[in-house]
């Protein structure tokens, strides 16, 4: 086997491991997202982990949702993703929940002043649950000075048990600066208003925001290790919550 294949191999199977071990910790959850970027991985292929963990400020168990991606840059500008979703709580087991089929078309060349990408999510519940939902959005990144600024809009349709108010509208945004090279920080934000036609009441949104931390780390070759992690304090399905979240991704 090439030398060139056995790195990022040998990375690869340090991320399951790392996933099967988050798996096997007592873990319900939902809460929402990654913040979605314009990105193009050209040829090459990424794995990722990603771990959530919800806090209700009433009280009760911490909500836990660990999940794992493959994904594959099929040209300039189509990105495509496998995604495995796992759900539970300290008190019940971790199960897979749903997989997630996720597409990100680049638009335009990057010319501009802005970048744009359609993003697509086909989602399918596994278990006692049925149902499926699909999500269709528009990010957008842009550069101000050293700051760099991301506002993505989604709409979402469920069916059968993902079911909701109709077809409901959610944001995400972040802003961030340079630290150091490779290195990034500022704060990112996440919110759900209700059908896109009819909002729910303000008291009855929810809205998060906190601060956020971005690495990458070049492991030689065309291979980059990134990192992204947040705390956000808010609301999470209408009532008070803290969110931890984290995302651990090899392009290779």
């Amino acid at each position: 086997m090439p030398a060139g294949f056995m790195r990022p191999a040998r990375w690869v199977c340090a991320l399951w491991l790392c996933a099967l071990w988050v798996c096997a910790q007592p873990a319900l959850a939902d809460p929402g997202y990654y913040v979605l970027t314009p990105y193009a991985q050209a040829g090459q292929w990424g794995a990722e982990l990603r771990y959530w963990t919800v806090k209700p400020r009433r009280g009760g168990p911490a909500v836990l949702w660990p999940e794992l991606a493959l994904s594959y840059g099929v040209g300039e500008r189509w990105t495509s993703t496998l995604l495995a979703s796992f759900e539970g709580t300290r008190k019940e087991a971790v199960r897979l929940a749903t997989w997630n089929w996720i597409n990100q078309f680049r638009l335009g060349d990057g010319g501009g002043d802005w970048d744009f990408a359609l993003h697509t999510q086909a989602i399918r519940t596994q278990g006692e649950e049925h149902g499926h939902a699909l999500e269709l959005g528009l990010v957008s990144q842009t550069e101000w000075r050293l700051a760099r600024l991301q506002a993505n809009v989604i709409l979402e349709h469920g069916w059968g048990d993902l079911a909701r108010s109709g077809t409901e509208l959610k944001y995400q945004w972040q802003v961030n600066w340079p630290l150091r090279p490779g290195w990034r920080a500022g704060l990112q934000g996440f919110g759900e208003v209700g059908n896109w036609r009819d909002w729910k009441p303000a008291e009855r949104q929810s809205h998060r925001a906190g601060p956020s931390l971005l690495g990458s780390w070049p492991m030689g070759g065309h291979q980059d290790l990134q990192l992204q992690a947040a705390y956000l304090f808010g609301k999470v399905y209408g009532q008070q919550a803290g969110m931890f979240s984290a995302t651990l991704k090899l392009l290779f």
